[in-house]
């Protein structure tokens, strides 16, 4: 079992920055991916990016440019820089993690087995 803990995140004023942060601990493998995903109120959750361990990276649209993912396999820390954000991106962001990712089932967070508890980031205008 895989526990995933976030850190950071909180208040920005459009155009800011922020930094999350997720620790993995438990049994990770070798090919274990981690992501990130957000739910905005009344709305569904939604894929931001993901990185595989071999630190290939994908992002939405939304955030392509703007965020970047990276990871520290030796840490089992995956980072989100968020730059330039907007009120769009108000949320909670949640750290999401799986051992058997394919391309194809990235930005789906039900193909992902395990999750933080969430942190919120508000993005005032």
């Amino acid at each position: 079992q895989v526990q995933l803990v976030e850190s950071g995140g909180g208040l920005a004023q459009t155009g800011g920055s922020l930094r999350l942060s997720c620790a993995a601990s438990g049994r990770t493998s070798s090919q274990y991916t981690i992501g990130w995903f957000r739910q905005a109120p009344g709305k569904e959750r939604e894929f931001v990016a993901t990185i595989f361990r071999g630190r290939t990276a994908y992002y939405a649209e939304s955030v392509k440019g703007r965020f970047t993912i990276s990871r520290d396999n030796a840490k089992n820390t995956v980072n989100l820089q968020m730059k330039d954000l907007k009120p769009d991106d108000t949320a909670v962001y949640y750290c999401a993690g799986d051992a058997g990712l394919i391309l194809s089932s990235i930005r789906n967070h039900a193909y992902y087995d395990d999750w933080g508890q969430g942190t919120q980031v508000t993005v005032s205008s």
